[in-house]
């Protein structure tokens, strides 16, 4: 990884936050795909290629706390609107560390560029890897600001027996790097059960405007 954003997210990783000072940074995009928001303690990045002044003016026009403007609606709106953009939800961010060895269930890789795994995982990631194990699957790529992501997908009749932790722990022996970074959404509590289960921990949330 390499920028303002990659170098951020490389110190959060390691337990190295900006200072809760209250303040917001703004950075250029990573690249033409990402843009969004992360907040972190008492200070936010805002990764966007729109004029910082702008960012600024509009952020100190929003209503309410201070502290959570760059998650409100109100400055999100106006940022999509400005760029021509749209989100889907403010996620929960969360990373963990890579693992030594093989992980402890069986994969098999899929290399299916149709499947709809797979061709999900790519509108949002470069190099997709996917993996299935009886009854989920395990996706690796390169997110935001070339940082390694994986997703997991259980399917229904097999909830219930800890797949999604082994998945998502299988995930941290997988990734070609550091660490292994993930997105939940705050209001799926298996999910973010699941994930904190594997070993994954919460640094901050991250709001992606996607293009289109």
């Amino acid at each position: 990884m390499d920028g303002a954003l990659a170098r951020i997210l490389a110190a959060a990783a390691d337990g190295r936050f900006l200072p809760p000072d209250g303040s917001t940074t703004v950075v250029r995009q990573p690249s033409a795909r990402d843009a969004g928001v992360l907040a972190f303690t008492a200070h936010s990045v805002v990764f966007t290629d729109e004029d910082p002044d702008w960012v600024r003016s509009v952020l100190a026009g929003t209503p309410g706390d201070a502290l959570a403007a760059t998650m409100n609606p109100y400055f999100l709106g106006a940022l999509m609107a400005r760029g021509g953009r749209h989100m889907n939800t403010v996620d929960l961010l969360t990373v963990a560390p890579a693992l030594p060895g093989g992980p402890e269930i069986a994969l098999r890789e899929i290399e299916d560029p149709e499947h709809p795994r797979v061709a999900r995982a790519m509108k949002y990631r470069d190099e997709v890897r996917v993996w299935a194990a009886d009854g989920g699957v395990v996706i690796l790529g390169r997110g935001v600001a070339g940082r390694w992501e994986t997703a997991i997908e259980v399917a229904e009749e097999s909830r219930g027996r800890r797949l999604g932790e082994r998945l998502a722990r299988a995930a941290r022996h997988l990734v070609p790097d550091a660490v292994v970074w993930a997105q939940q959404s705050p209001g799926n509590a298996r999910s973010v059960r699941t994930f904190q289960a594997a070993g994954y921990r919460p640094v901050g949330s991250e709001a992606l405007l996607i293009a289109g």
